[in-house]
C-alpha cells in the first residue's frame, strides 16, 4: 500500500474523538470498518460518487453517527489512496 494510506486515520473503537478537520465513515461490504478521514475528501469526485452510492443504500439515516459507505476496504483505500490533498 502507499504511504499516502497513513492519512486515514482508522479507529476500531467507537470513540467519538474526531480531529478538527475530519470526520467519521463506516465501511461496509460484509463487515463495518470505521474511519476518520479528512474533510478535504468531500470535494474529490470519486469520494462524491461514494457518497451517492451510499445515499442510494442507506438514505441519510445513520444511527452511528458516521456516513455509511457501501463499498470493500479495500476498494475504499484504493479510491482514497489517489486523493492528492
Amino acid at each position: 500500500m502507499a504511504i499516502r494510506v497513513l492519512r486515514i486515520i482508522k479507529k476500531s473503537s467507537t470513540s467519538l474523538d474526531v480531529p478538527k478537520g475530519h470526520f467519521v465513515v463506516y465501511v461496509w461490504e460484509k463487515q463495518r470498518k470505521r474511519f476518520v478521514i479528512p474533510i478535504s475528501y468531500l470535494s474529490q469526485p470519486s469520494f462524491q460518487d461514494l457518497l451517492s452510492q451510499a445515499e442510494e443504500e442507506f438514505g441519510f439515516d445513520h444511527p452511528m453517527g458516521g456516513v455509511t459507505i457501501p463499498c470493500s476496504e479495500d476498494i475504499f483505500i484504493h479510491i482514497t489512496s489517489h486523493f492528492r490533498i
